[in-house]
Protein backbone atom coordinates (compact mmCIF):
# COMPACT_ATOMS: atom_id res chain seq x y z
CA UNK A 1 0.00 0.00 0.00
CA UNK A 2 2.56 2.64 0.92
CA UNK A 3 4.92 1.80 -2.67
CA UNK A 4 1.01 2.30 -4.25
CA UNK A 5 0.75 5.72 -2.54
CA UNK A 6 4.57 7.06 -3.11
CA UNK A 7 3.43 5.96 -7.16
CA UNK A 8 0.65 8.05 -6.82
CA UNK A 9 1.74 11.37 -5.11
CA UNK A 10 5.75 11.32 -6.59
CA UNK A 11 4.18 12.92 -9.66
CA UNK A 12 2.06 15.19 -8.45
CA UNK A 13 5.10 16.71 -6.20
CA UNK A 14 6.95 16.94 -9.08
CA UNK A 15 4.16 19.06 -11.19
CA UNK A 16 3.84 21.23 -8.02
CA UNK A 17 7.65 21.80 -7.61
CA UNK A 18 7.32 22.65 -11.50
CA UNK A 19 4.81 24.73 -11.90
CA UNK A 20 6.49 26.75 -8.31
CA UNK A 21 9.32 28.22 -10.11
CA UNK A 22 9.50 31.49 -11.66
CA UNK A 23 10.22 30.67 -15.76
CA UNK A 24 13.00 33.10 -16.54
CA UNK A 25 12.56 34.65 -19.91
CA UNK A 26 15.00 36.79 -21.93
CA UNK A 27 13.46 39.84 -20.94
CA UNK A 28 12.94 39.06 -16.93
CA UNK A 29 16.78 37.69 -17.12
CA UNK A 30 17.91 41.12 -19.01
CA UNK A 31 15.48 42.95 -16.44
CA UNK A 32 17.29 41.09 -13.58
CA UNK A 33 20.58 42.10 -14.93
CA UNK A 34 19.33 45.54 -15.37
CA UNK A 35 18.01 45.49 -11.33
CA UNK A 36 21.60 44.43 -10.23
CA UNK A 37 23.45 47.62 -11.73
CA UNK A 38 20.37 49.51 -10.09
CA UNK A 39 22.24 48.90 -6.94
CA UNK A 40 26.04 49.69 -8.16
CA UNK A 41 26.61 53.00 -7.33
CA UNK A 42 30.08 53.10 -8.91
CA UNK A 43 32.79 50.05 -9.63
CA UNK A 44 36.26 49.22 -11.27
CA UNK A 45 37.14 46.87 -13.52
CA UNK A 46 39.86 46.11 -16.35
CA UNK A 47 38.71 46.80 -19.82
CA UNK A 48 39.88 45.47 -23.27
CA UNK A 49 38.16 46.46 -26.16
CA UNK A 50 38.78 44.31 -29.58
CA UNK A 51 37.55 46.33 -32.64
CA UNK A 52 38.57 44.87 -36.13
CA UNK A 53 42.43 43.69 -35.40
CA UNK A 54 43.12 46.62 -33.02
CA UNK A 55 43.02 46.09 -29.07
CA UNK A 56 42.81 48.72 -26.38
CA UNK A 57 43.35 47.75 -22.93
CA UNK A 58 42.97 50.22 -19.46
CA UNK A 59 40.99 50.90 -16.37
CA UNK A 60 37.22 51.99 -16.62
CA UNK A 61 36.31 53.52 -13.65
CA UNK A 62 32.27 54.36 -13.31
CA UNK A 63 29.88 56.92 -10.98
CA UNK A 64 26.54 56.91 -10.97
CA UNK A 65 24.73 58.28 -13.33
CA UNK A 66 26.87 59.27 -15.79
CA UNK A 67 30.60 59.84 -14.86
CA UNK A 68 33.04 57.65 -16.54
CA UNK A 69 36.99 57.66 -17.09
CA UNK A 70 38.99 55.52 -18.82
CA UNK A 71 43.20 55.23 -18.28
CA UNK A 72 44.63 53.56 -21.20
CA UNK A 73 48.01 50.94 -20.93
CA UNK A 74 47.33 50.52 -24.66
CA UNK A 75 47.44 52.88 -26.07
CA UNK A 76 49.54 54.60 -23.36
CA UNK A 77 48.25 57.40 -21.38
CA UNK A 78 45.43 57.63 -23.39
CA UNK A 79 42.50 58.85 -21.32
CA UNK A 80 38.65 59.33 -21.89
CA UNK A 81 36.76 61.59 -19.25
CA UNK A 82 33.63 61.90 -19.23
CA UNK A 83 31.86 64.18 -16.09
CA UNK A 84 28.15 63.79 -17.25
CA UNK A 85 28.43 67.51 -19.42
CA UNK A 86 31.61 67.51 -20.63
CA UNK A 87 33.62 64.69 -22.76
CA UNK A 88 37.32 64.62 -22.94
CA UNK A 89 39.78 62.58 -24.83
CA UNK A 90 43.33 62.88 -24.47
CA UNK A 91 45.38 61.47 -27.63
CA UNK A 92 49.31 61.51 -26.86
CA UNK A 93 50.34 60.36 -29.53
CA UNK A 94 49.07 63.87 -31.46
CA UNK A 95 49.50 65.53 -27.58
CA UNK A 96 45.84 66.71 -28.75
CA UNK A 97 43.13 66.80 -26.46
CA UNK A 98 39.46 66.48 -27.98
CA UNK A 99 36.31 67.93 -25.82
CA UNK A 100 32.82 67.68 -26.43
CA UNK A 101 29.97 69.24 -24.10
CA UNK A 102 27.22 67.34 -24.48
CA UNK A 103 23.55 68.48 -23.79
CA UNK A 104 20.78 66.55 -22.11
CA UNK A 105 19.65 65.41 -25.20
CA UNK A 106 22.62 63.55 -26.66
CA UNK A 107 22.99 61.96 -23.30
CA UNK A 108 22.54 58.30 -23.37
CA UNK A 109 24.15 56.79 -20.67
CA UNK A 110 27.78 56.83 -19.58
CA UNK A 111 27.77 53.18 -20.54
CA UNK A 112 25.76 50.30 -21.51
CA UNK A 113 27.45 48.81 -18.47
CA UNK A 114 25.45 51.05 -16.19
CA UNK A 115 21.96 50.93 -14.96
CA UNK A 116 21.16 53.59 -17.43
CA UNK A 117 22.63 52.14 -20.72
CA UNK A 118 20.42 48.94 -19.46
CA UNK A 119 17.24 50.63 -19.54
CA UNK A 120 18.20 51.84 -23.23
CA UNK A 121 19.19 48.21 -24.00
CA UNK A 122 15.41 47.03 -22.63
CA UNK A 123 13.50 49.70 -24.43
CA UNK A 124 15.46 49.48 -27.77
CA UNK A 125 16.64 45.54 -28.42
CA UNK A 126 14.44 42.71 -28.20
CA UNK A 127 16.39 40.04 -26.01
CA UNK A 128 16.71 36.15 -26.25
CA UNK A 129 18.73 33.33 -24.77
CA UNK A 130 21.50 32.28 -27.33
CA UNK A 131 20.78 28.74 -26.10
CA UNK A 132 18.86 29.08 -23.19
CA UNK A 133 18.46 30.19 -19.18
CA UNK A 134 21.63 27.32 -17.93
CA UNK A 135 25.15 29.03 -17.93
CA UNK A 136 27.48 28.24 -21.03
CA UNK A 137 31.04 28.54 -21.32
CA UNK A 138 32.15 32.04 -22.20
CA UNK A 139 34.03 31.10 -25.49
CA UNK A 140 35.24 27.70 -26.86
CA UNK A 141 37.66 25.95 -24.59
CA UNK A 142 36.77 28.36 -21.64
CA UNK A 143 36.14 27.23 -17.50
CA UNK A 144 34.44 30.45 -17.38
CA UNK A 145 30.85 30.14 -17.49
CA UNK A 146 27.83 32.91 -18.52
CA UNK A 147 24.86 33.31 -19.36
CA UNK A 148 24.71 34.62 -23.16
CA UNK A 149 21.20 36.92 -24.21
CA UNK A 150 21.31 38.07 -27.68
CA UNK A 151 19.46 41.78 -28.07
CA UNK A 152 18.44 42.29 -31.42
CA UNK A 153 17.45 46.19 -32.24
CA UNK A 154 13.68 47.17 -32.59
CA UNK A 155 14.81 50.23 -34.60
CA UNK A 156 17.06 50.70 -37.74
CA UNK A 157 18.44 54.22 -36.18
CA UNK A 158 20.68 52.15 -33.58
CA UNK A 159 24.05 52.09 -34.06
CA UNK A 160 24.24 48.34 -33.39
CA UNK A 161 22.29 45.60 -35.53
CA UNK A 162 22.75 42.74 -32.34
CA UNK A 163 24.50 42.70 -28.88
CA UNK A 164 25.62 39.59 -27.59
CA UNK A 165 25.75 40.22 -23.63
CA UNK A 166 27.64 37.42 -21.69
CA UNK A 167 26.07 37.98 -17.99
CA UNK A 168 28.24 36.29 -14.84
CA UNK A 169 25.61 34.11 -13.57
CA UNK A 170 26.69 34.50 -9.41
CA UNK A 171 27.03 38.04 -9.71
CA UNK A 172 24.80 39.42 -12.35
CA UNK A 173 27.41 41.42 -14.00
CA UNK A 174 28.40 42.22 -17.36
CA UNK A 175 31.01 39.90 -18.09
CA UNK A 176 31.47 40.75 -21.92
CA UNK A 177 29.98 42.97 -24.73
CA UNK A 178 29.75 41.97 -28.71
CA UNK A 179 28.18 44.32 -30.84
CA UNK A 180 27.62 43.75 -34.57
CA UNK A 181 27.59 47.50 -36.18
CA UNK A 182 25.63 48.40 -39.22
CA UNK A 183 28.65 48.09 -41.07
CA UNK A 184 28.96 44.41 -39.62
CA UNK A 185 32.08 45.89 -38.14
CA UNK A 186 32.90 43.56 -34.42
CA UNK A 187 33.20 45.16 -31.72
CA UNK A 188 33.88 43.55 -28.38
CA UNK A 189 34.06 45.11 -24.74
CA UNK A 190 35.47 42.58 -21.71
CA UNK A 191 35.51 43.54 -18.00
CA UNK A 192 37.28 41.44 -15.70
CA UNK A 193 38.20 41.80 -12.09
CA UNK A 194 35.09 44.13 -11.51
CA UNK A 195 34.49 45.57 -8.18
CA UNK A 196 31.36 47.96 -7.20
CA UNK A 197 30.29 50.62 -4.48
CA UNK A 198 33.81 51.62 -3.79
CA UNK A 199 33.22 55.18 -2.87
CA UNK A 200 34.48 56.57 -6.23
CA UNK A 201 34.61 60.44 -5.25
CA UNK A 202 33.57 62.85 -8.25
CA UNK A 203 36.96 64.28 -8.23
CA UNK A 204 38.10 60.82 -9.93
CA UNK A 205 36.10 62.25 -13.16
CA UNK A 206 38.23 65.62 -13.11
CA UNK A 207 40.75 65.57 -15.99
CA UNK A 208 43.97 68.19 -16.01
CA UNK A 209 45.65 67.84 -19.21
CA UNK A 210 49.20 68.44 -19.79
CA UNK A 211 50.04 72.21 -20.79
CA UNK A 212 51.36 71.25 -23.63
CA UNK A 213 48.49 69.74 -25.62
CA UNK A 214 46.19 71.28 -28.28
CA UNK A 215 42.83 71.72 -27.46
CA UNK A 216 40.26 70.66 -30.08
CA UNK A 217 36.52 71.78 -29.34
CA UNK A 218 33.63 70.26 -31.01
CA UNK A 219 35.00 67.27 -32.23
CA UNK A 220 31.72 65.48 -32.56
CA UNK A 221 29.17 68.13 -33.10
CA UNK A 222 28.47 71.60 -32.54
CA UNK A 223 25.37 72.24 -29.65
CA UNK A 224 23.60 74.35 -32.17
CA UNK A 225 23.38 71.02 -34.65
Amino acid sequence: MKSWLLVLILPVCIVFSVNSQEIITAERYLEMVSERYGGVRDYEAYLVIHSGSSEMRGNVSYLSPNFLRIDFTRPADQVIVFNGELLRVYLPEYRAVLNQSITPSRRPGASFASAQGLALLRRNYVPSFVTGPDPVPLEASSQEQVVKLRLSRRIISEGYREIILSVNPETRLIRRMEGVTIAGGQVQFDFTNIRTNLGIPELRFIYDSPPSAYMYNNFLFRDSD
